[in-house]
C-alpha cells in the first residue's frame, strides 16, 4: 500500500513540476490625481526572469502585441494621446522576419485621461498580452481604476490612488504617494541609439525617392530653367550661387515642414500603432493603387491652379521671400510628379514612428535640391545633362510599377491580420510576376501607354533595366511551386499561408494523392492537421491511430522553430506523417466562438469568447498549463498515453522528441 501511495505522489508531483499554469507577469495598478479631472492610469507588470511581454507597437505579423481596451469610456471619460510605454528593448525576430519590441524585467504603460462626467467612480481595462521564454502564453488581465471624488479642498491632500488587478465587481482603494522613480519613460523618448540604423534606411530610400522625382517630367527640365534665371538675373556671378543656395535650401525647408506636420498632427507614435491596424493597410493600399494609376499615364493629380498662380505672384517680389516662393511654386507645379512619391514616403516613414517623417522629408528634399545648387555653381555643367524627351515619362511609368506592386504589400498585411486567405502566396506572387513582367515587356517596348512618345530604339540603359527587371521575374517564378524566395522573404505571405504549402502543383506525393478527410487542411511540411479538435478526434477513431494535440499559436516563435526545426527531423517527420493524427489548436486565435459555445471559466473566472480562449481552457483544465508550444499524445478518447511524461514543450533536441513520439504510440498498441 504504502508503495502505492509513494507511486501517486511521484506521478502527481511530476505531472505538476511538467505542466503547470504559468503566470510570469504581476501586475498592479494605480490612479494618479493631476487635476480636478484628469487622472494618468497607471499598470505595472514585475516580469520573471527569462520572460519577455511585447509591447502594443509590436509590428504585424510579428509575436502578438499587448493590447489596451478601456471599457466603459462613452459619455464618461475620454483618453487623452495614446498610452505611453516604459523602455523597451528591440530586436530582429529572424523566424517571424520582423522587428519586435519587448520588456524585461517590467513593464509599465501609462495612460492619460479626462473625465466628462462627475459621477464617473470607476474605469474598467482590459489587458491582453503575450509573454515568452522557451514557451509563450497569452493572457489577459482585468483592472478597474477607482476615481475619487474630490473637491477643491482636498486636492492638495490626496495624491494618488493605487489599485490591484481585480474582478470587474471589486475596487479597492488606498492612498499612497507617487515617487518620480516611478513614471514611464515615454517610448519617444527612448536613446536614439536603438534606432539610429533605421532612421538611416529612411534617409537613404527617400533620398532616391527624391533623386527618382528629380527624373520625372516635372521637375527634370525644371533645372536648365532655374539655374539660366539665376545666373541671367543676378547682378554676379557670386550672388547668383547665393540665390541658388538659397533656392535649394527652401526646398529642403518646404518638405522637411511638412514631415512635422505629420509627424504634429498624428503624434510620433500614432502610425507606427496604426501600421498593425487593417484599416490603416486597405487606406494605403487603395491610395498607392491611385498613386500608381495617375503615374501610369490614367490621370494627373494637380494641386488647385489658384495656389499655384498665387504663389507665383508672390515669387515676383524679389530677395529672400520671392526665392522661398520660387521654390514653394516648384513644389505645387511638380506635385503631379512628386506628390505620389511624396504620400508613399510619408506612409513608410509615418508607419516607422517618431521623427522618421522629417528624416524621410530631409531625405527627399535633399536629393531634389541639390542639383539645383551644384547646377549653379559649377553652370558649365549643364551641357553634360541629358536632353529632356521620352525617357522622363519612361521613369515616371517605372516608378508607377513600383508603387503598384508596394501597394499589395498595405494589402497583404491587412489580409493576414484578418485571417481572409484572399491574398495567399501564391496571388500575391501571381501578381507580382505579371507587375514586373509588364513593366519588362513595357521597357522593351512592346507595350506603349499615354504620353509615351514614339519609339524606334531602345537604349542601353533601358535594356540594361528591362534585362534586371524581367530577371527578377523569372526568380520569383519557382516560388508558386515552394521556393522559399529569400530575397523577398519580408515582402510576400509566409510559405505557410498558401493555398498548399509545396505551392501550386506541389511535388509531394503525399500531397496528391490522398485526398484532404473533412475538416483536414495541409499544414507544415505538407502534413495533414486538424484545426478543430472534434473532427480531429472522430477521423482518429475512424483510422484507429494516436492523437498529437498541438497547443500553438500564430504568433509563437518557438512554435515556429519546432515545426521548422524539429518537425523536419526525417524520423519525427515520418512519425508526424503516417502513425499519428495531428491536432493543431491556435491559443491566439482571435475569432469569436458563437454565441451559444461562450462561457465563464468556472478555473479562471475569465470569458471563454473567443477560439482561442477554448483552447487555452482546454489547457488549463486538462493539463494545468497556459503555455505554448504543448504537444499532448492521447488515444481516441482523450486519454494521456505517456503516463510518465503526460505533456513536452519546446524542445530543439528531435531525437528526445521521437522517442517521446514513439513511447506514446507503443502505449497506444498495447
Amino acid at each position: 500500500m504504502k508503495k502505492i501511495i509513494l507511486a501517486l505522489l511521484f506521478l502527481t508531483t511530476f505531472t505538476s513540476l511538467n505542466a503547470q499554469v504559468v503566470n510570469p507577469v504581476k501586475w498592479t495598478s494605480k490612479v494618479e490625481k493631476i487635476s480636478e479631472t484628469e487622472f494618468n492610469l497607471i499598470i505595472s507588470g514585475n516580469i520573471e526572469d527569462e520572460w519577455h511581454v511585447y509591447s502594443q507597437f509590436t509590428p504585424d505579423g510579428g509575436p502578438l502585441p499587448m493590447v489596451l481596451e478601456f471599457k466603459n469610456s462613452k459619455g464618461n471619460f475620454e483618453l487623452i494621446g495614446k498610452p505611453k510605454e516604459s523602455k523597451y528593448k528591440k530586436q530582429f525576430n529572424d523566424v517571424f522576419e520582423v522587428d519586435e519590441y519587448l520588456f524585461e524585467k517590467s513593464v509599465t504603460v501609462t495612460q492619460k485621461v479626462k473625465i466628462i462626467n462627475p459621477k464617473t467612480s470607476k474605469i474598467s481595462l482590459h489587458l491582453e498580452y503575450q509573454a515568452c521564454k522557451e514557451q509563450c502564453i497569452n493572457d489577459n488581465k482585468d483592472f478597474v481604476f477607482a476615481i475619487p471624488e474630490i473637491d477643491s479642498s482636498e486636492i492638495e491632500v490626496i495624491k494618488t490612488t493605487d489599485t490591484t488587478a481585480v474582478d470587474a465587481a471589486e475596487v479597492t482603494e488606498t492612498s499612497t504617494t507617487v515617487e518620480k522613480e516611478s513614471q514611464p519613460i515615454p517610448a519617444s523618448n527612448l536613446p536614439v541609439k536603438e534606432s539610429k540604423k533605421g532612421l538611416w534606411t529612411i534617409f537613404f530610400l527617400a533620398f532616391l525617392g527624391g533623386f527618382a522625382a528629380l527624373l520625372t517630367p516635372c521637375v527634370f527640365p525644371m533645372i536648365p530653367m532655374t539655374v539660366s534665371f539665376f545666373t541671367k538675373q543676378s547682378k554676379t556671378p557670386a550672388e547668383g550661387k547665393r540665390n541658388a543656395i538659397i533656392y535649394g535650401v527652401s526646398i529642403i525647408l518646404i518638405y522637411v515642414v511638412l514631415g512635422l506636420a505629420v509627424t504634429g498632427i498624428f503624434g510620433a507614435d500614432a502610425l507606427n500603432a496604426l501600421s498593425t491596424d487593417v484599416w490603416f493597410n486597405v487606406i494605403f493600399f487603395v491610395l498607392l493603387v491611385v498613386f500608381a494609376t495617375s503615374f501610369l499615364g490614367a490621370f494627373e493629380i494637380m494641386l488647385p491652379n489658384s495656389w499655384a498662380n498665387k504663389v507665383d505672384r508672390q515669387a515676383d517680389r524679389g530677395g529672400i521671400i520671392g526665392i522661398l516662393f520660387m521654390a514653394l511654386a516648384l513644389a505645387i507645379v511638380s506635385f503631379s510628379c512628386t506628390g505620389p512619391i511624396v504620400g508613399t514616403l510619408l506612409v513608410e516613414s509615418a508607419s516607422k514612428g517618431g521623427i522618421a517623417p522629417i528624416v524621410g522629408m530631409l531625405g527627399f528634399s535633399s536629393a531634389l535640391a541639390l542639383p539645383f545648387m551644384l547646377f549653379a555653381m559649377f553652370p558649365g555643367w549643364l551641357n553634360s545633362l541629358p536632353k529632356s524627351g521620352g525617357w522622363l515619362n519612361t521613369v515616371k511609368v517605372s516608378l508607377g510599377f513600383l508603387e503598384l506592386a508596394l501597394a499589395l504589400k498595405f494589402l497583404s498585411n491587412a489580409d493576414l491580420v484578418l485571417q481572409l486567405h484572399w491574398l495567399e502566396r501564391e496571388v500575391f506572387l501571381a501578381l507580382w510576376i505579371a507587375i514586373f513582367g509588364t513593366w519588362g515587356i513595357y521597357l522593351l517596348g512592346k507595350i506603349t501607354l499615354p504620353h509615351d512618345s514614339p519609339l524606334s530604339h531602345i537604349s542601353v540603359g533601358r535594356l540594361s533595366l528591362a534585362v534586371l527587371v524581367l530577371s527578377f521575374t523569372i526568380y520569383m517564378i519557382p516560388g508558386l511551386w515552394g521556393a522559399p524566395l529569400k530575397l523577398i522573404s519580408a515582402f510576400p505571405p509566409p510559405p505557410t499561408y498558401s493555398e498548399s504549402p509545396n505551392g501550386v502543383g506541389g511535388s509531394s506525393s503525399n500531397s496528391s494523392a490522398i485526398d484532404l478527410p473533412e475538416g483536414a487542411e495541409i499544414g507544415p511540411h505538407n502534413l495533414i492537421l486538424f484545426t478543430e479538435y472534434e473532427k480531429g478526434m472522430a477521423f482518429a477513431k475512424k483510422v484507429n491511430k494516436p492523437v498529437l494535440l498541438d497547443f500553438t499559436g500564430h504568433a509563437c516563435v518557438n512554435c515556429r522553430k519546432m515545426e521548422n526545426n524539429v518537425w523536419s527531423d526525417e524520423n519525427v517527420l515520418k512519425i508526424l506523417k503516417n502513425e499519428v493524427v495531428l491536432i493543431s489548436l491556435f491559443a491566439d486565435d482571435k475569432r469569436p466562438l458563437p454565441a451559444n459555445e461562450q462561457f465563464v471559466s468556472k478555473v479562471t473566472g475569465a470569458s471563454i469568447e473567443t477560439i482561442g480562449d477554448k483552447w487555452t481552457e482546454l489547457m488549463i483544465t486538462k493539463y494545468n498549463t497556459n503555455t505554448q508550444p504543448l504537444y499532448v499524445m492521447v488515444d481516441v478518447e482523450g486519454n494521456n498515453l505517456n503516463s510518465e511524461k503526460p505533456t513536452t514543450s519546446y524542445d530543439p533536441d528531435a531525437k528526445l522528441y521521437e522517442e517521446w513520439l514513439k513511447k506514446g504510440i507503443s502505449n497506444f498498441k498495447k
